[in-house]
């Protein structure tokens, strides 16, 4: 029997076998006797078959080292006979013959053949791809996320919601008075409640299971960390625009459950552009108390604007720090950049905000979960898979963030 007799044999004991477990799970049984006893007569023929394969391709490569060495001593002394190489652009035998050893062809040809047993290895029998692929990926760079790392975050695995209580409004100051007095009477005193309540989050992937087998790089290790950047982008818009329907709300959205209007400013900015005067006047309407862990939030085109910004001499306003190991400052403040900030340069449209971050709150059910999908597109020759989670997110205390707004027209 042939090497490639061997081969194509012990490839139908593999389907084979693959049926029959194929079957038993899809019916979500165990094996009968007699199931049991075909598998293992075929785990134990596929095995022996290796045993022969690995034997035939040790001497194949061995004989096609000898004779490539005889025939280069010959091709010395003759000094001709060989045969001319491939035109520009063809494919060599050696990558025609790789090509068909990748797609599985069941008889190739003589001469492909020996052009791959010629890349084999004496000392282990290998076939070497005629093109080398790196395992690493070129790709664009991703897009920043800043709002879970800053926010004050919660999990609640069993319970549906999260109820926080709010003291929305606070009793007037203390009365000076007189011993026998007790001060005025107040009524201010009010609580409220804010409710975050986990919403689910999902995608699905399917691959083929080709490329899950030849790829260069690992295409589940891949899918999976794409899906957990992705995951991270689509909350990262929705804690930035999200509209509290069905998912998060958003810093840059008004909602009394969220930040009220009352926390926009406008004044000093013109219609079309932030100025350096509306960054003032933001900066002094935030609370001191807020200062210290309050950070600008910019879309880069915002930024842009801003450093544009000249004084009545012609010289630019705003200087970046350059100081090595100190984050870049904005009037004092550290300033993100990000992608998903609005930057719509119109009339009465927000286009950054300074706050302090920790007054998000996020609250997740159920953290990045991916589930692999065997069975479900075997047909189809793919593996499908699926990613989850569950979360929600809003700002719980207004008065902790400035809205930069532009100018009405």
């Amino acid at each position: 029997m042939t090497l490639q007799e061997l081969l194509e044999k012990r490839n139908k004991l593999v389907a084979d076998a693959r049926a029959l477990n194929d079957k038993a799970m899809g019916e979500s049984r165990d094996f009968t006797a007699e199931e049991t006893s075909q598998y293992d007569t075929m785990f134990k023929e596929i095995n022996s078959l290796n045993d022969k394969i690995k034997r035939e391709q040790d001497l194949a490569a061995i004989e096609t080292a000898l004779a490539a060495s005889q025939g280069t001593r010959a091709a010395q002394h003759e000094g001709a006979g060989a045969d001319p190489p491939p035109a520009s652009g063809e494919p060599t035998l050696h990558q025609q013959g790789f090509r068909s050893y990748l797609v599985g062809s069941r008889h190739i040809p003589e001469a492909e053949n020996r052009a791959l047993q010629a890349g084999a290895d004496v000392s282990g029998g290998y076939i070497v791809a005629p093109q080398q692929f790196i395992a690493s990926l070129i790709q664009a760079v991703d897009n920043a996320v800043f709002i879970r790392q800053r926010a004050t975050k919660f999990t609640v695995p069993t319970a549906e919601s999260l109820g926080v209580p709010s003291l929305d409004t606070d009793i007037s100051d203390a009365d000076w008075t007189s011993e026998l007095l007790t001060g005025n009477e107040d009524s201010d005193l009010s609580f409220g409640k804010r409710e975050l309540r986990p919403y689910p989050l999902a995608k699905r992937v399917k691959i083929s299971n080709k490329l899950l087998r030849q790829a260069a790089l690992d295409p589940e290790a891949l899918v999976r960390a794409r899906l957990a950047y992705k995951f991270g982008v689509s909350q990262e818009k929705a804690f930035m625009t999200g509209t509290g329907a069905q998912q998060p709300l958003g810093l840059f959205v008004a909602s009394a459950l969220g930040i009220n209007t009352d926390r926009d400013v406008s004044t000093g900015n013109t219609a079309t552009s932030p100025t350096f005067d509306g960054l003032i006047e933001a900066k002094y309407t935030l609370k001191g108390q807020y200062h210290p862990k309050a950070e600008w939030l910019f879309h880069r085109d915002a930024l842009k604007a801003i450093a544009k910004l000249k004084d009545g001499e012609g010289q630019y306003i705003w200087r970046e720090n350059v100081r090595v190991g100190e984050p870049p400052i904005l009037l004092g403040f550290p300033f993100m950049m990000s992608e998903y900030v609005p930057n719509t340069f119109t009339a009465s449209q927000y286009v950054g905000m300074l706050g302090d971050y920790s007054y998000y709150w996020i609250v997740d059910a159920l953290s990045l979960q991916v589930q692999r999908l065997i069975e479900l597109y075997a047909a189809t020759n793919q593996t499908g898979f699926i990613a989850r989670a569950e979360l929600d997110g809003l700002p719980v205390l207004s008065e902790a963030f400035i809205r930069v707004k532009l100018a009405a027209s």
